[in-house]
């Protein structure tokens, strides 16, 4: 025997409660995801030497490097380029160092760092070394959405 199934007033009234506090914590949540963005830093960087240094980008030392595009960045993120240094004097050893300057915008240099793993090498004659450059974005930047720097590769003779 078949029983009839009725609706009860209680039992539609709590389905639709339900139903509905579903449909607002789903809202919220797409709401929230769309309001929450990160930050992203373009940048680039013109990258100069002193005499009787050459930056590369090919290992061949064959290639000239005077820029490089660092892509789009989030805060947080850390990326690397590999260049390559060349001594191309004829006698001298050089003593290879790396500095940054004309940071811009001027409050990009502190929440963003460029370093190397090639900090008073010494570099002979003839011969090459390849670098890797790092570029730190802190977590905690804000208020810089792209920025130009100039990477300034020395050697001095010892």
């Amino acid at each position: 025997m078949k029983k009839d199934f009725r609706w009860k007033t209680g039992f539609l009234w709590v389905e639709i409660t339900v139903a509905l506090a579903i449909m607002a914590i789903a809202l919220t949540l797409i709401t929230f995801s769309v309001v929450t963005t990160s930050e992203t830093v373009s940048s680039a960087s013109t990258v100069s030497t002193s005499a009787n240094l050459g930056v590369y980008s090919n290992s061949a030392c064959t290639i000239p490097l005077s820029s490089i595009n660092w892509g789009t960045l989030t805060p947080g993120e850390t990326t690397t380029q590999t260049i390559y240094i060349k001594n191309t004097s004829i006698d001298l050893s050089l003593t290879l160092s790396m500095t940054t300057s004309s940071w811009s915008p001027a409050n990009a240099n502190e929440p963003i760092t460029i370093t190397w793993n090639q900090q008073n090498t010494d570099l002979q004659p003839g011969t090459s070394v390849d670098a890797i450059l790092t570029l730190t974005v802190s977590s905690n930047i804000s208020n810089v959405t792209s920025f130009n720097a100039n990477i300034n590769i020395g050697g001095t003779n010892p």
